[in-house]
């Protein structure tokens, strides 16, 4: 099952969409993983058909092709407390508005549903993004927090992400939550209870980056195998870790990416400890046929070397294999 190789231009959005399209094509990729930030993609113009149009000429020029949008910025401040100065530095002043932190949240998820109408214009079915927490604030629990603390959160995400989803199924879309430190799911366990708080509804599944699976110490390819229904959408992205010194810890230490004092960093794919063909031979086996999307993300790389080297690694190894191969691989897991 040969499948589409994209860029993510989430971490392009300094440049114009333009470019990113110029570049990518010309390094190889078969299309975009769009960010609704920068000049990329607008959600609040999904009803404005000359707007639309005009993104899918610009696609159209470069031949690249789009199987999915991503709205991670606005994602986050749905459920996010405390709403602060962290995301007056990402969203827009139209989500922002006054500051007003409730305000914030609903302007937020009212961009969430455009983005979902939006797709649907684009002929997308699918939406990569986080959902925010009310509750990672909680995530060292101390001071000791209640049960009933952490059971609210999950109600909390429930009632602010059913009436998204709603939109997401009146207009054939599917959300994929990207499960990732300080969101609503960060690992295996708060996946189940993130899927038991909205009743496993078919709208929500996941996007999977095993770079933070990785550096929490979880296994990416248990995961592909145990939500293997709720695949949506594969980032590639790399961590490499750097413990086992006795410094060095598995947080960020409050310190810069890159920093060598960190016990961890995102690096380009294919230089860092993901287990990417156990990877890859895991998403065959589940019958994966999505895109697999190139997430840059490397400080200590000038991504222009980076990017094309990036899809040039995903290219040699997410081969295609007879099915009873990895039948038989993975016969025992």
């Amino acid at each position: 099952m040969t499948r589409p190789i994209t860029l993510f231009t989430g971490q392009w959005a300094d440049l114009p969409f333009e470019e990113v399209a110029r570049l990518a094509a010309g390094w190889g990729y078969d299309g975009l993983e769009i960010a609704c930030w920068g000049d990329h993609l607008d959600p609040w113009r999904w009803d404005d058909d000359a707007y639309v149009d005009s993104r899918r000429e610009v696609l159209d020029r470069h031949g690249l092709k789009v199987w999915a949008i991503s709205n991670h910025l606005k994602g986050q401040a749905v459920c996010d407390d405390p709403i602060d100065q962290r995301h007056r530095d990402m969203l827009s002043d139209r989500v922002w508005g006054d500051g007003d932190p409730e305000g914030v949240r609903q302007r937020a998820a009212e961009e969430i549903q455009h983005t979902a109408r939006l797709a649907a214009k684009l002929g997308v079915d699918t939406v990569v993004g986080f959902t925010g927490s009310s509750i990672w604030k909680y995530v060292a629990m101390f001071p000791p927090v209640s049960q009933e603390a952490v059971d609210a959160g999950y109600q909390d995400f429930a009632d602010r992400w059913n009436p998204i989803l709603d939109v997401f199924d009146e207009v054939g879309v599917r959300f994929a939550h990207e499960v990732h430190p300080s969101e609503i799911a960060y690992d295996w366990w708060t996946t189940v209870r993130t899927l038991e708080a909205i009743g496993h509804r078919e709208a929500f599944g996941l996007n999977w980056d095993p770079s933070h699976f990785v550096w929490q110490q979880l296994d990416p390819v248990d995961f592909l195998l145990e939500f293997r229904d709720r695949i949506y959408h594969v980032d590639c992205k790399d961590v490499k870790l750097r413990l086992g010194n006795g410094r060095n810890g598995r947080l960020s230490s409050h310190l810069a990416w890159a920093d060598p004092r960190r016990g961890w960093d995102f690096v380009s794919t294919g230089r860092g400890d993901v287990p990417w063909e156990a990877s890859f031979r895991a998403l065959n086996h589940i019958g994966y046929d999505g895109p697999i999307s190139v997430e840059w993300e490397d400080a200590g790389m000038d991504r222009l070397l980076g990017a094309p080297e990036a899809l040039e690694f995903v290219r040699r190894n997410a081969f295609d294999a007879p099915a009873a191969a990895f039948d038989a691989a993975f016969s025992t897991r």
